[in-house]
């Protein structure tokens, strides 16, 4: 068989505790079989993950809808998230900056999902996630300031003032409708996301690889 991988040539690599032939590929170093019984070994499973994650499923709907565990499907976002990178920011636009609330481990933990949209494209480029301080919005603000962002338009929050020069800030009434547009889509399109439900995340590590994988995957 040709490897799943790279498509050279494998050889054969002893047999599985079931009896079922593997297969070793001398390029790319991998062992591998040519079926699997689980599912969780199909090509397809983490593009069918991603769009499944995407349409507001949880961990368990994912499960239940791929036929796999609920352990694998926590492993493969995981692995997804650890492959994507976040887009670089260009120089010399303008940037819309919001916090969106949401709660890790339990209802008594609330934390907060900061993130700046490049106004005229609408692409997310920076996010971060903790509490509602100076220093977890200045991780989003830094990098804005580093792309020498022409405008960055905020809500009224004080802290704002302290992180943006006013030369280039601006916090005046309906200058953040794209991106408080953006907050309901994310609250309608991930599950973890949504008000009024029983599903949050467990940890910071969970939150955040579900949003890279919303944002950039």
């Amino acid at each position: 068989m040709n490897c799943k991988t790279c498509n050279q040539r494998c050889i054969k690599h002893g047999k599985t505790i079931k009896g079922k032939q593997r297969h070793y590929c001398k390029t790319c170093k991998k062992t591998q079989q040519e079926n699997y019984l689980y599912k969780g070994y199909k090509k397809d499973v983490n593009s069918n993950l991603v769009s499944l994650l995407k349409e507001g499923c949880g961990i368990r709907s994912i499960s239940r809808l791929l036929a796999i565990s609920p352990t694998t499907t926590i492993r493969r976002i995981l692995t997804i998230s650890n492959q994507i990178k976040r887009p670089s920011i260009v120089r010399s636009k303008m940037y819309e900056v919001d916090e969106l609330c949401t709660y890790i481990g339990n209802k008594n933990r609330k934390r907060w999902v900061a993130y700046s949209l490049r106004k005229d494209t609408k692409e997310v480029v920076n996010f971060a996630v903790g509490t509602r301080t100076k220093r977890t919005l200045q991780q989003i603000t830094n990098s804005l300031l580093l792309s020498e962002a022409t405008t960055i338009y905020t809500d009224k929050l004080n802290i704002y003032k302290s992180l943006i020069p006013s030369a280039i800030h601006c916090s005046r009434q309906y200058r953040i409708n794209h991106i408080e547009r953006k907050n309901l889509t994310l609250r309608t399109h991930l599950k973890r996301l949504n008000r009024k439900t029983i599903c949050f995340s467990k940890s910071i590590l969970m939150l955040t690889a579900c949003l890279k994988i919303y944002f950039w995957g």
